[in-house]
């Protein structure tokens, strides 16, 4: 559909040719229509076009001190523009950092994230009218530290302390234990000078649970530590090399009575602990990030396939027929076995990341007005696509790296970098497994309360439909609503049967704890398949819309149904297992699979362009838009600091006198004859 130009590889523009569907389409559903679209790439122009941003030296080539310092220094020119721009929208900041900063973690991040959202959510209107302008001016740089070196996703377990002084009204705060020590909190390192501190709240006696502190870690007139506060950096990480992940040791900090963030917990001067509505309203924090990161990996694993796909089609590779010419890899069927599953994979978590951030801020406008009934929802589902998007993401870019043989493990390609951040979400904010767990917990309360005739959230109704004696409607035209019976029927049984074993072993003798344990197996599977049943509906919502172009509605409506046949041929026997799903029935899906990637294949590229990534954020010789994949990386081999001499100094030092000795020691026939 695009206009052939000179400087577009020719098999690149012959598939943008061969599409069926304008990309623009795509990218107007992605971003919310042609405005935020227009938005969107202002916004990206005005940080790709800074000629400041020319100045920034390249990141492979860098130490990780370097690596540090060149991130700092951008993200103070980034929070300088912002302003100087005007921006005020959340979302217009997010798009100009990320634009600038690409794949490189600001030293920043934490602090315009968790640091002024929790002050948002768990501060009094008072705090929020102290400490919140001190933050959105940077005349403060926070961070949020909850986890601790021998606890992270337990954080019942937090060993950190925080004792009421009635006589002077402070809080003194403590590490106790080695494992207490404050680890891993991005910016805690060197750049934060306050602290947000989930510590063990102690008064009158008695322990009352965690509870947030707002503590100074710096002077900030010269940023050394302030007594009786140990603070560093925590060292080489397996990414991150911008961020400053630090580590956190307090002895007898004493803080303000006001410096507790008392918007739901309160302890009154005299040292009275009042409780919140619903414990679960401290945890606002971990749930905000829960609901973007599933957005964030859908993003992450949209990268990894534009790079993927647009290199697999202008690399040839290998004659099918002799004399006929080599292939593009992508008409390989192996391919793109490899590639669209992943592909649909991030649409998947696109759609799902836009609908949870959507829950997220509806259901914090109801908290707001002391509406909580969604609350427990929100927590399982944002808990379970943390887990499972950041699994595909983590499993399916490193898939695309290898799709693209030998270049993908180059740097050229931009993977590593894309791979880095996103395989860390595995883990932060809350391990996977327990947090799958979490969920799983919550699955049991709605299993329950549908046993007693209850009513039961949207999201879990399908637990009301009968799953015994029926069979799948799945047909070779593959009907959406068929693939969704089936992912409500697998989800369903799972979670029935882990109530069931549950059950059984109490009903033996065996603590209701110790039963939820000897059944996690099973738990993790069940949220698993409720997670992705939820994603599907997801899916199948966003191709039913009515505003969706028609050209477009047959090309997502494919992708659909890879997403759910792909992710239902991958767990068969969890359909099979009660005859629900027949062994026919996946011998035609097994068929309709390898159809799908045929019927998706001449459009693979307008996908990813409707993606509507910027090259200098792919940062990929393999990925440009414009195809010239070899240039760029003739050009990246030649741009490498070992090439700035013809010689290497290591030649002087180190080798020459190595092969000196060599000569000396040979017998000078076999000198002669070398040379």
């Amino acid at each position: 559909m695009a206009a052939m130009t000179a400087s577009v590889n020719p098999d690149l523009q012959n598939e943008r040719n061969k599409a069926t569907f304008d990309p623009i389409q795509l990218t107007y559903l992605l971003h919310n229509g042609p405005q935020q679209t227009r938005r969107k790439r202002y916004i990206q122009s005005l940080a790709l076009n800074d000629r400041v941003k020319q100045n920034f030296r390249t990141w492979t080539e860098l130490s990780r001190e370097e690596r540090y310092e060149e991130s700092m220094k951008k993200c103070i020119y980034c929070a300088d523009r912002v302003k100087e721009l005007g921006f005020k929208d959340p979302v217009d900041i997010y798009i100009y950092n990320q634009m600038f900063t690409g794949h490189e973690n600001s030293p920043f991040g934490l602090h315009n994230s968790m640091f002024t959202d929790v002050l948002t959510q768990q501060g009094t209107e008072e705090q929020k009218a102290k400490w919140l302008p001190l933050a959105k001016n940077y005349q403060i740089l926070g961070t949020y530290a909850q986890t601790e070196m021998g606890h992270g996703t337990f954080v019942r377990g937090l060993e950190t302390t925080a004792t009421y002084d009635p006589k002077t009204q402070e809080f003194v705060l403590n590490s106790p234990t080695l494992t207490s020590i404050k680890y891993w909190p991005g910016a805690l390192g060197k750049t934060s000078n306050h602290c947000i501190v989930i510590a063990q709240l102690y008064t009158q006696g008695h322990c009352h649970g965690l509870q947030p502190f707002i503590v100074p870690l710096r002077n900030l007139d010269n940023y050394q530590p302030l007594p009786g506060v140990e603070v560093g950096d925590i060292g080489l990480k397996f990414g991150y090399d911008a961020v400053d992940n630090g580590y956190l040791r307090l002895s007898n900090i004493r803080i303000p009575r006001e410096n507790m963030l008392m918007r739901y917990s309160k302890v009154t001067e005299d040292g009275v602990f009042i409780k919140p509505k619903n414990d679960k309203l401290l945890y606002g924090g971990m749930v905000m990030i829960r609901s973007f990161i599933t957005g964030d990996c859908g993003r992450g694993l949209s990268q990894a396939c534009t790079i993927a796909i647009r290199y697999s089609s202008v690399r040839h590779q290998t004659e099918v027929t002799p004399g006929k010419g080599e292939e593009k890899i992508l008409d390989y069927q192996t391919q793109q076995y490899k590639l669209f599953p992943a592909l649909s994979t991030a649409l998947a978590y696109l759609f799902a990341g836009n609908a949870i951030r959507e829950m997220y801020l509806r259901v914090m406008a109801d908290i707001n007005k002391g509406a909580l009934g969604e609350l427990p929802q929100l927590h399982a589902l944002s808990s379970g696509l943390k887990a499972c998007s950041s699994y595909a993401a983590s499993e399916m870019i490193e898939t695309c790296r290898m799709a693209c043989g030998g270049h993908g493990y180059s740097q050229a390609s931009g993977f590593p970098k894309i791979y880095v951040n996103v395989t860390p979400a595995c883990t932060y904010e809350g391990e996977n497994t327990v947090l799958l767990l979490q969920t799983a917990r919550y699955l049991m309360k709605c299993l329950n309360s549908s046993a007693q005739g209850e009513e039961l959230p949207t999201l879990m109704s399908y637990l009301n439909k009968s799953t015994g004696g029926k069979t799948s409607t799945i047909t070779d035209r593959l009907s959406l609503r068929s693939l969704v019976e089936a992912f409500e029927h697998r989800a369903a049984r799972l979670i029935r049967e882990c109530g069931s074993r549950i059950q059984t072993l109490t009903s033996r003798g065996m603590k209701p704890d110790v039963a939820l344990n000897s059944t996690s197996v099973q738990l993790v599977k069940a949220a698993t398949a409720h997670v992705e049943c939820c994603v599907v509906k997801i899916f199948v919502n966003e191709v039913e819309r009515k505003d969706v172009n028609p050209q477009l509605k047959p090309v997502l409506q494919a992708m659909c149904q890879l997403y759910t046949v792909y992710l239902l041929l991958q767990n068969s026997g969890e359909f099979m297992q009660d005859g629900f799903v027949t062994g026919q029935q996946v011998e035609v899906l097994n068929s309709k699979l390898l159809d799908l990637l045929s019927e998706i294949r001449p459009n693979a590229v307008a996908i990813v362009d409707g993606f509507d990534i910027p090259d200098a954020m792919l940062a990929s010789a393999l990925g440009r838009f414009d195809g010239q994949v070899y240039e760029a990386l003739y050009q990246y081999a030649r741009n490498s600091k070992l090439n700035k001499t013809e010689v290497s100094d290591a030649y002087y030092k180190h080798l020459k006198p190595f092969l000196d000795r060599q000569r000396q020691i040979s017998t000078p026939s076999v000198v002669t004859s070398r040379l």
